[in-house]
C-alpha cells in the first residue's frame, strides 16, 4: 500500500535481492498487502545515469515499469485490505507430541529448529533438570532479541532459553552463562549482506567452575562448556531471536563458519602478566565477579607471517601486531576501526617483559597511535574531505598526491566521539584477550568491536 506517514503518501523503493525479506517483515508487521516496488539488486557504485535507467526499466519482481508502478502506488486509492493494519500474533504450543524421538528430530529439523546437526530432544524432564541450573522462575522474561533492527524483537522467557539450552547438550552448570548470554539480546546471527559473526568472552570464577577450556585449542572443538555454551547461542538466536533464514531474516551472502557455534572462549586469567587485568576488569567488574562479554565482527587471522625484511624477535613485537592490523581496508564509512587481538600468555608475557607493556592499557594506547591510515582508506570514509583535497585544501590536496598504499598521519583506530557516529564507535577501538595453551608465543587478530557485558551471577 501507500504508506501515509503525516499524510505523505509513500512507497518503499527495494532491491529485488531482498524480496522475501521486506514481505515477511510487512506480513508480520500487518500489512501482507503493502505496495512494494522493486528493482534489480545490487544499486551500490552505479552512477547517477545507470539509477536513472533503472527507474525507467522494468520491475524484476512485479513485471511493471518502475516509475509507472511508483506513481500508480502513490495515487491509486487503497482498497479495504490495504487498509487493514495491526501485529501478527505468534501463538505456539509449549508442548509438542508425544512422538517417536526419529519423528520429532525429523519435525525439529524441517521446521529450522536446529543447526542441523543433532539435537538432544528438550523433553520436559530434561528441560526441569535445566532449570535446576538458575533460581529464576522459568516463565521469567529474560529479554528479547532480533536478527536486526527492521525486523521483530521477540520475548523470551528462562524456560524457553532452557529448551535451546538442552538443545544444544547443555548442562545446568552451564545454564547461567547462556541466560547470561541471552539477556544481552544480542544475536549471534545479525542479518546483513555481511557475513557477520560474534564472540563471547567469558571471565570470572565461572570459567574453572564449569571447567571452560583457555588453554591449548582453547578456540577448537576440544572442550564441552565452550562448544555447548557457543552452540546454544546459535540456536538461541534462531529459534528465539527471530533469525537464521536464509533470504528472509538472514542475508549474509556467503554465510560465516564462525557462525556454527561463534567464538565462545574464557579469557586465561591464570596467564595475565603482571599488571595486566582480565578483560572484565577492564570493564569495571571486580575481580571476583563473573561476566560475559559480547562482540561482533567479520573475521579473524591467525598473524604468522612476520614482516620482512626477518629481524630477531620481530614477530612478537608491537610493530607487527601494527602492520596486521593496519592491514585491514575498511569496506565502508566508519566500518573496520576495531580490533581485537588474541595473544597466548608467553606472547602476552613477552610483550609485558622485552617491550615493558606492563598493562593492556599501555599496550592498547601504543597501538592507537601506531597505526595509520592509508589515504584511500581516509578518503574513502571522509567523502567530504577527498572533495577538499580536489579543490586544493591542505594537507588533503597532498594526500591525495601520495602513492598507492601510503600512510596519512591518522590514527586507524581511535574514539571517534561524534553524534552522527555509530555508538560503538565511542568505545575503545582496541580489544586484547589472553588465551592459549603457552605452546607457541601465537596470536590472532581480528574487527571484532565489543557490543556489551551480563553478569553470570545475577542469573545462578
Amino acid at each position: 500500500m501507500a504508506v501515509e506517514q503525516l499524510g505523505v503518501p509513500t512507497v518503499p523503493i527495494v532491491t529485488d535481492a531482498f524480496r522475501d525479506v521486506v514481505k515477511g517483515v510487512a506480513a508480520v508487521k500487518g500489512m501482507p498487502n503493502l505496495r512494494i516496488v522493486f528493482v534489480p539488486h545490487p544499486v551500490f557504485a552505479k552512477s547517477a545515469s545507470e539509477c536513472r535507467g533503472i527507474f525507467e526499466g522494468g520491475d524484476p519482481v512485479n513485471k511493471k515499469r518502475v516509475l509507472d508502478e511508483l506513481v500508480a502506488g502513490l495515487t491509486a486509492p487503497l482498497t479495504d485490505e490495504e487498509k487493514k493494519s495491526g501485529f501478527i500474533q505468534r501463538p505456539l504450543p509449549r508442548l509438542i507430541g508425544p512422538d517417536t524421538p526419529e519423528n520429532l528430530e525429523k519435525l525439529f529439523k524441517e521446521n529450522g529448529w536446529t543447526d542441523y546437526l543433532p539435537i538432544v530432544l528438550p523433553t520436559e524432564e530434561k528441560v526441569a533438570e535445566m532449570l535446576k541450573g538458575t533460581h529464576r522462575r522459568p516463565d521469567e522474561i529474560v529479554g528479547t532479541m532480533q536478527p536486526s533492527p527492521p525486523h521483530e524483537a521477540w520475548e523470551y522467557t528462562v524456560e524457553k532459553v532452557a529448551v535451546n539450552a538442552v538443545m544444544a547438550g547443555a548442562k545446568p552448570e552451564h545454564f547461567p552463562v547462556i541466560l547470561a548470554i541471552a539477556s544481552t539480546g544480542a544475536t549471534s546471527l545479525f542479518t546483513s549482506t555481511n557475513s557477520w559473526a560474534r564472540m563471547v568472552v567469558v571471565n570470572g570464577p565461572i570459567r574453572n567452575e564449569i571447567k571452560m577450556n583457555g588453554g591449548i585449542g582453547a578456540m577448537g572443538p576440544f572442550n564441552e562448556a565452550n562448544a555447548v555454551i557457543g552452540r546454544a547461542w546459535t540456536l538461541i538466536s534462531k529459534n528465539l531471536g527471530n533469525g537464521g533464514r536464509p533470504g528472509i531474516n538472514y542475508m549474509g551472502t556467503q554465510g560465516n563458519p564462525l557462525n556454527w557455534n561463534n567464538v565462545c572462549i574464557p579469557e586465561k586469567e591464570e596467564g595475565l602478566p603482571s599488571g595486566w587485568k582480565p578483560y572484565h576488569v577492564q570493564l569495571g567488574y571486580k575481580p571476583e565477579e563473573s561476566v560475559v562479554s559480547i562482540f561482533a565482527g567479520i573475521h579473524f587471522q591467525q598473524a604468522s607471517a612476520p614482516m620482512s625484511p626477518l629481524k630477531e624477535g620481530e614477530y612478537e613485537s608491537p610493530e607487527h601486531m601494527a602492520a596486521v592490523i593496519r592491514s585491514w581496508g575498511s569496506v565502508g564509512p566508519y566500518l573496520n576501526l576495531h580490533a581485537t587481538v588474541l595473544l597466548d600468555p608467553t606472547h602476552a608475557r613477552d610483550l609485558s617483559q622485552r617491550y615493558r607493556f606492563d598493562s593492556k592499557e599501555k599496550l592498547i594506547a601504543w597501538l592507537r597511535d601506531n597505526t595509520f591510515q592509508t589515504a584511500w582508506e581516509y578518503f574513502m570514509i571522509y567523502p567530504s574531505d577527498l572533495k577538499k583535497a580536489k579543490e586544493g585544501v591542505e594537507p588533503f590536496a597532498s594526500w591525495l598526491k601520495l602513492p598507492e598504499g601510503a600512510l596519512v598521519p591518522v590514527p586507524k583506530f581511535r574514539y571517534l566521539k561524534k553524534p552522527e557516529i555509530p555508538a560503538r564507535l565511542h568505545e575503545e577501538p582496541i580489544s586484547v584477550i589472553v588465551l592459549g595453551g603457552e605452546t607457541n608465543p601465537w596470536y590472532f587478530a581480528g574487527d571484532f568491536y565489543y557490543v556489551e557485558s551480563a553478569s553470570v551471577d545475577k542469573w545462578r
